[in-house]
């Protein structure tokens, strides 16, 4: 009772600003949300913080996770109602990679936000092959190819090469082997078999999670790790390593984190999933506005130990707009992180495919599907009307500017060439996208025990 008063207080309160009326009151009122320990998650802090989910008429509890297969399960298993996912949980959920279990967006979190960072002792094998500027300073972006000194040296030593990243089907994953294979070195298959990705594999990919990448480093359990924020500049605050390519090296502007729920939750809860989305909106559009003006404050906020509990000098790096790579090597990087800018809260179709024909490419897609199976499968999965919908009345609310939104899209980007290997990715050709590396499957190709055959 008390609740229910409150909540009526609160939509008093907002009537003007936010025009809930009572045929769009949330059918669920209280959620709880998962998210892991990275900036990335900071849509989920500003909007708790800044009272968007009051706003909406949501009680909202924010529950850190201890790593993404704990996320994904507790959202399928109903523990959590919704979660901070890897883009392409979401998708290989949904066609039973891994975990089986229809997951869709209506949000994205991000853009970018990643990088790929090495041990010293790999860094200055590395560091020879690697051109100079006028200052002395290492020229980016850097190549995979000026990783084979260190994999040579490895191999002549009889150890393994290992890399870490954080799950088998997160942008990590996929931008580690997209940088590795861009410079000629193979980062391997998967198999029906075998999900491990090692198969013919010259660096050897692993899972850890985000907040022990620094410390598996130091250790040197592994030799290098491609994770987000603010782990590789946790790692050069600790001397102990040396950032190499970002993601906006490797494949820039593509969908990052997503709002993971299950497909069942939204059908049966349209009014919580559009107040939902909408308070995620208005977060993403605070992060970025004026630019990037409030990225201060939300430094300070995420760096509480409820959310990401990392030092505010290790967080400001990448959140304000700058990165460092060594020590003193601080360059402007202003779209690092990117929160509302460039449409980046829209589940972009195209977005989805990329990531499909990336599981594809390394064999976690084990077969050959046809381009109708690649833009189906994704639009099933990032709900563009949904997002549509929850903007749409922010700006009849007058929260949001209309530019802001994409209204009108097919849901495909336009074709892009600014990845590291120069290939253009048109989403709406996805097969011919696959069949243009010269590194991973393509055709009919599948894996079968240690080969490819077709």
């Amino acid at each position: 009772m008390i609740r229910n008063l409150l909540a009526t207080t609160s939509v008093i309160a907002v009537v003007g600003t936010t025009a809930l009326h009572a045929d769009t009151f949330p059918e669920i009122e209280d959620l709880t949300l998962g998210f892991i320990k990275l900036t990335d998650m900071a849509p989920l802090a500003i909007a708790y913080e800044r009272g968007y989910f009051e706003d909406e008429g949501l009680f909202v509890t924010l529950e850190a996770q201890a790593n993404w297969k704990v996320l994904i399960d507790g959202v399928i298993d109903g523990n959590l109602h919704g979660a901070h996912m890897l883009a392409g949980q979401p998708l290989a959920a949904t066609i039973g990679f891994g975990t089986e279990a229809h997951i869709v967006t209506p949000f994205v979190f991000d853009l970018n936000g990643n990088a790929t960072t090495v041990s010293n002792e790999v860094w200055e094998l590395m560091r020879p092959a690697i051109p100079s500027d006028a200052d002395g300073k290492p020229v980016h972006p850097i190549s995979a190819e000026a990783l084979r000194p260190a994999l040579e040296a490895f191999a002549d030593q009889g150890r393994p090469f290992n890399m870490g990243m954080v799950f088998p089907v997160s942008t990590h994953n996929f931008e580690l082997r997209y940088w590795l294979a861009a410079g000629g070195i193979h980062p391997g298959f998967y198999s029906a078999d075998n999900i491990a990705g090692q198969i013919g594999a010259e660096a050897l990919l692993s899972v850890t999670p985000p907040p022990q990448m620094p410390a598996t480093l130091e250790a040197g359990t592994i030799s290098g790790y491609t994770v987000g924020e603010p782990w590789n500049q946790q790692a050069v605050a600790m001397g102990i390593g040396v950032p190499v390519a970002t993601d906006l090296d490797i494949f820039p502007m593509r969908a990052e984190k997503v709002l993971g729920l299950r497909a069942d939750f939204v059908a049966q809860n349209p009014n919580t999933v559009r107040a939902l989305t909408r308070a995620m909106i208005r977060a993403g559009i605070w992060l970025d506005e004026n630019d990037n003006a409030n990225r201060e404050e939300a430094v300070q906020i995420i760096s509480s130990p409820n959310y990401v509990g990392a030092d505010p000098e290790v967080l400001r790096n990448s959140m304000t707009g700058t990165f460092e790579y060594e020590k003193g090597d601080v360059r402007p990087v202003p779209d690092f992180n990117v929160f509302s800018r460039y449409y980046a809260n829209y589940p972009f179709t195209s977005d989805a495919v990329w990531y499909l024909t990336q599981m594809r490419r390394w064999g976690q897609i084990t077969e050959a599907k046809s381009d109708e199976w690649y833009i189906e499968t994704a639009k099933s999965v990032f709900l563009s009307d949904l997002f549509e919908e929850a903007a749409q009345s922010l700006v009849a609310d007058g929260l949001a500017p209309a530019e802001m939104f994409p209204f009108g899209t097919d849901g495909f980007r336009d074709v892009v060439d600014h990845a590291i290997d120069g290939l253009p990715f048109d989403g709406r050709a996805p097969n011919a996208y696959i069949d243009s590396f010269p590194l991973g499957l393509t055709g009919e190709q599948v894996v079968v025990g240690t080969q490819v055959q077709g």
